[in-house]
C-alpha cells in the first residue's frame, strides 16, 4: 500500500525540492549579504579599478595639472627669456622647422625611462631639432621603484643621454615627478628618495663630466624629498608650473634655469622658458 504524501511533500515542486517560505528566503538573503560584506573589497568589485598607463608612456609634466592645476601663462614680452620645447614619443615625428620659425631655440627629448624603455622617435626628435639649428638635450623619466639611480643613469647615458662639448648639446635632465604607475613617491621615504637622486646625479657626472639638470615640481619635491636643499649648489633647476608666474621654488634654489610653463603650447604642447638669452643656453651647453 503506497504511503500517503505529507504536507511538505505535497508542497514540493516537480523537482521534488520543498518550497522555501518568504521568511526563510529573507533569512538566507540576510545571511548571504553579511557573508559578502565580510569579504575583502576586491571580491565585491564587478568593475576593474583605475588602470595605470603602460610602462614607458610617461612624459615630462604628465602629473602637473592633476596635482598643481593650471593658472594661466606668463607674459609674452620677456625678451631676456628663450623659448624651448620638450617632446616624447607622444609627439611622434616633430615639425622642427615650424617650431624654429616660431621662435623656439632649444629642445629636450625623452630618451629613456627606468631601465626598460627607449623612445622610438628619439632619432628624429633629437637629431631633427639639432639639424634646424636648435640647442638640444635629452631627458630621462625616473622610476625609482624599478632600479637604482646609478643603473638608470647608465641606461640613460648608453641610450642617448650623453653630452658632448659642441656648444649645441645640453647636459641631460632627470625628470623626477609624480609616479604615473603607483605611489606618488615610488614607495620611498624622503631620505630614500634623496639617496636615489644622489645616486643618479653622481653616476651621470662620473660618466659625462657634467651635472645633470633636475626637472621637478615644488609640491612633489616637498612631498617626496622633504624639500631637500642639498642639490641646489651644483644642479640646474627646471621647474614645472603651469601659471602666469613660476611661484615658489624648491628649497635651496634662488632661481630657476628653465621653466615648463604650459602643456598646451603651439605645434607641440609642452613649452618652456630658459631664464636668459640664447647666449645663456649656449653657455649651459658648453659647461
Amino acid at each position: 500500500m503506497p504511503l500517503r504524501r505529507t504536507r511538505a511533500s505535497r508542497a514540493a515542486g516537480a523537482s521534488g525540492s520543498p518550497r522555501i517560505s518568504r521568511a526563510s528566503r529573507t533569512t538566507v538573503a540576510a545571511a548571504t549579504l553579511l557573508a559578502l560584506l565580510s569579504l575583502p573589497h576586491t571580491a565585491l568589485a564587478d568593475e576593474p579599478g583605475p588602470v595605470s598607463p603602460p610602462r614607458g608612456s610617461a612624459y615630462m609634466g604628465m602629473g602637473v595639472v592633476a596635482h598643481d592645476g593650471r593658472d594661466g601663462t606668463p607674459p609674452t614680452d620677456r625678451v631676456t627669456q628663450t623659448e624651448g620645447v620638450d617632446v616624447s614619443s607622444h609627439q611622434g615625428n616633430v615639425a622642427w622647422q615650424t617650431l624654429w620659425n616660431s621662435g623656439v631655440k632649444w629642445a629636450f627629448v625623452k630618451a629613456t625611462e627606468g631601465t626598460y624603455y627607449r623612445n622610438p622617435y628619439f632619432g628624429q626628435q633629437y637629431n631633427g631639432s639639432y639639424d634646424v639649428g636648435m640647442i638640444r638635450g635629452a631627458y630621462h623619466f625616473a622610476t625609482p621603484d624599478t632600479a637604482s639611480g646609478a643603473a638608470q643613469a647608465d641606461y640613460f647615458v648608453d641610450n642617448g643621454g650623453g653630452w658632448s662639448p659642441d656648444g649645441r648639446t645640453l647636459p641631460g635632465a632627470l625628470d623626477i615627478e609624480w609616479n604615473p604607475y603607483g605611489d606618488a613617491c615610488y614607495g620611498k621615504s624622503p631620505s630614500g628618495m634623496v639617496s636615489w637622486i644622489s645616486d643618479f646625479l653622481d653616476r651621470y657626472r662620473a660618466r659625462t663630466g657634467r651635472h645633470a639638470v633636475i626637472y621637478t615640481a615644488t609640491s612633489w619635491w616637498k612631498q617626496c624629498t622633504g624639500n631637500y636643499a642639498g642639490f641646489a649648489a651644483t644642479t640646474p633647476l627646471w621647474i614645472a608650473r603651469y601659471a602666469s608666474a613660476v611661484g615658489e621654488l624648491p628649497a635651496g634654489w634662488g632661481a630657476y634655469t628653465m621653466w615648463q610653463y604650459t602643456s598646451t603650447g603651439p605645434t607641440v604642447g609642452d613649452h618652456n622658458r630658459f631664464n636668459g638669452t640664447v647666449d645663456r643656453v649656449r653657455a649651459l651647453a658648453l659647461g
